[in-house]
């Protein structure tokens, strides 16, 4: 039999495809990698770009609070004391670039401020009451409301985020753990490895890690999806309250000269031409690369990588279901997944499954520790100390035969050639899945396949001539002596070095 080679997966396509979003209408491209197992983004990096967003509109709300103030204060002043009012607004907004600079955005309506409060020089002193008893109230309420909205906002994201940096913590270190383990399966091959270090078992372990990663980030995903939905309407109201104060100003100052009431006319109006998602809107365009896009699908698990998932210590030698005898006389075989791993383990799992558990053998064989019985049909045996990890007692564990069966006779034949290499030599080729179908050959050729006949077996087939009424010798503890073929090809000579006699247990002298 020849050996086989690790089958190459194809390289898994990365997803680039652009996505329009409907409420919006502009395009939008995907920007992060959901290939990586650990992205390289900060997990609080939208989080902090919403807080700043929403400093700016506290800032710009102070600012309208200051212009309103200073007015008040100014009013009864002639034209040299209304400059105060100017130097309110003579800076431009802070955090500029939250803001569309293009016309009819919230800077080119400060813009228009500023140059309307240029030509008011004469301002009346009658109008300070009005403004601070009605103007201001408004803007202050709705100055603490960003100050509340950014605080929800900070310690609302701040556990998401905890969350996904701890799942990511933990499964950064079972990579690092599998690099270490492969690496020194590689480097020494021979040498015994403990069943926790076995890089098949850790693979198997980062991708449960791995999950529960993922599951961390979309749940914190979701949580930011629904803050930034919820923004477009915050802003929305952020305008619409200061497009009414302002309007309430211009009709407290509205009883100054003709000039001065088209002036601020000309402030309201520019204002009011604002659409309430004029903002967000643009500012969602300038940042699509750093906002979480709703409408592109949220992480899989098919299709992420990570160091070393393909490595060769990681994919198994031979692996399918097979029965194993029970040590209860009267339960008889029970089906099991099992595997050979290159690392020259017999693991016994229940199921297939790495992502509902972690997956742990109920069973784990140290095969050059083993001693491998004949093959007769479908059945073989195998004679060694459970080593699986987390069972109590496992120091105390003495060797046991165990009994297997395969679904025909060729797939035993594969489990058992495969099984018998291990004991001898570190083998590193994959083996292909066991298939629960066999193609049909000739008398010829699976007389060729099967092992040859030893004196034990001829002396077992005269004594069922000489006394019919006997039962054929099947697989049982003391059938351990006979040899087959290995996967290298050639019948074997000898048994291995690592095999000893059979010897004839108390139930079968009895």
């Amino acid at each position: 039999m020849s050996a086989t080679s690790s089958p190459v997966e194809p390289r898994l396509p990365q997803r680039t495809g652009t996505v329009t979003s409907t409420m919006t209408g502009f395009s939008r491209r995907t920007s992060m990698s959901d290939e990586e197992a650990i992205p390289g983004s900060d997990s609080n990096e939208t989080t902090n770009l919403l807080l700043e967003r929403l400093r700016a509109w506290k800032h710009m709300c102070g600012y309208l609070e200051d212009y309103v103030s200073a007015t008040a204060k100014v009013s009864k002043s002639q034209a040299k004391d209304f400059e105060k009012v100017l130097k309110t607004v003579a800076d431009p907004l802070r955090e500029p670039h939250h803001f569309s600079q293009s016309a009819g955005g919230v800077a080119g309506w400060f813009e228009n401020i500023r140059a309307n409060t240029q030509g008011m020089v004469n301002l009346y002193s009658d109008s300070e009451k009005n403004l601070k008893g009605s103007v201001l109230p408004p803007l202050e309420r709705l100055h603490k409301e960003i100050k509340a909205k950014s605080k929800e906002l900070q310690n609302g994201a701040a556990k998401g985020a905890k969350a996904v940096d701890k799942a990511r913590g933990v499964t950064q270190k079972h990579i690092e753990l599998l690099a270490q383990h492969t690496a020194t399966l590689d480097a020494a091959s021979h040498n015994k490895l403990e069943t926790s270090h076995d890089p098949y078992i850790v693979r198997r372990g980062v991708i449960y890690r791995l999950n529960k990663q993922v599951i961390e980030e979309n749940n914190n995903r979701q949580d930011l999806i629904a803050v930034q939905n919820n923004f477009q309407q915050f802003e929305a109201h952020v305008l619409q309250t200061v497009q009414v104060v302002m309007e309430q100003f211009v009709t407290y100052m509205g009883g100054q000269l003709d000039r001065h009431r088209t002036m601020y006319t000309d402030i309201l109006s520019t204002g009011q031409r604002v659409p309430p998602e004029f903002e967000w809107v643009n500012f969602m365009t300038r940042y699509d690369n750093v906002l979480v896009n709703p409408d592109a699908p949220p992480r899989s698990l098919a299709n992420i990588t990570f160091p070393n998932q393909d490595h060769r210590a990681t994919q198994p030698l031979i692996e399918g279901n097979l029965e194993r005898k029970s040590r209860a006389m009267l339960k008889g075989y029970s089906p099991g997944h099992y595997v050979v791993s290159p690392a020259r383990y017999l693991h016994e799992f229940k199921d297939t499954d790495d992502l509902r558990r972690d997956p742990t053998p109920e069973l784990s064989l140290y095969l050059p520790d083993c001693i491998i019985g004949a093959i007769d049909g479908s059945k073989f045996s195998v004679k060694g100390k459970d080593v699986s990890s987390g069972k109590v007692g496992n120091a105390f564990h003495t060797n046991t035969e165990l009994s297997f069966k395969a679904a025909n006779s060729n797939e035993a034949e594969k489990w058992w050639t495969i099984i018998k290499d291990a004991t001898r030599a570190p083998l590193h080729t994959a083996s292909t899945t066991v298939s629960t179908t066999t193609s049909p050959v000739s008398p010829a050729a699976a007389e060729a396949s099967l092992p040859p006949a030893y004196a034990e077996k001829e002396a077992a087939a005269a004594q069922e001539t000489s006394s019919p009424a006997s039962s054929p010798p099947g697989v049982t503890r003391t059938n351990t002596a006979a040899s087959v073929p290995s996967v290298s090809g050639g019948a074997a000579a000898a048994a291995s070095p690592t095999e000893k006699p059979a010897e004839k247990p108390a139930e079968d002298k009895a």
